[in-house]
């Protein structure tokens, strides 16, 4: 892996294309080649969303999962239906911490309060792209009388809370019908350690 960091990087302009709900900047840059020297100067559009958060709400006594549906604009051109079952997920626009935000939105998207939590993964969700860096997050919760309709009217939220066993959750993972990349991630690594997130959240 190369030694490459920020400063083999240059940016001649960097300027806001559009803003709106989000932002795009246009970059004009040029970088390091793994063969030595320079590479040309290149213009590149960025979406900028800022660091993001995602949840899911697991029930170790009932071994039961929680998963978020609403209406996605991203998957208006390709899937059959535009409403996705996700995770419980949002920006981080405040100065709290990246669990302190999932807490929140998981009272805000599902009416939960989260107990204990385990740190999933950091990544990068589309570094092509955007600079969108995302904390995943499992929160343990009591899913007995969950569910629901929740959501931000001022954010045009419109949220339809829902709890799924694991195996039925396994079996729509495998069926094809959770198609977004957060919830694909934060499954299939419950999947993996399930019986010792158990273990413990029981003891």
């Amino acid at each position: 892996m190369a030694n490459f960091e920020r400063k083999d990087v240059e940016i001649d302009e960097d300027r806001a294309a559009w803003r709106g709900f989000f932002q795009v900047r246009e970059l004009r840059l040029r970088h390091r080649l793994f063969g030595g020297g320079w590479g040309n100067w290149l213009s590149r559009e960025l979406f900028v969303r800022g660091p993001a958060v995602g949840l899911l709400p697991y029930d170790p006594v009932n071994d039961t999962i929680l998963k978020v549906e609403q209406f996605r604009v991203g998957a208006l051109s390709r899937a059959k239906s535009p409403w996705l079952l996700e995770l419980v997920a949002g920006i981080i626009d405040t100065d709290e911490s990246p669990a302190d935000v999932a807490r929140r939105e998981a009272k805000e998207e599902a009416g939960l309060t989260i107990g204990k939590m385990e740190s999933i993964a950091e990544y990068y969700s589309s570094p092509g792209g955007s600079d969108e860096y995302f904390y995943l997050f499992c929160g343990c919760a009591d899913l007995n009388e969950a569910g629901g309709y929740f959501g931000l009217a001022n954010e045009g939220e419109d949220i339809h809370a829902q709890v799924i066993s694991f195996d039925d959750a396994m079996t729509m993972l495998d069926a094809g019908q959770i198609n977004n990349a957060h919830s694909l991630i934060a499954m299939q690594w419950l999947l993996q350690h399930r019986e010792e997130l158990r273990r413990r959240w029981l003891a």
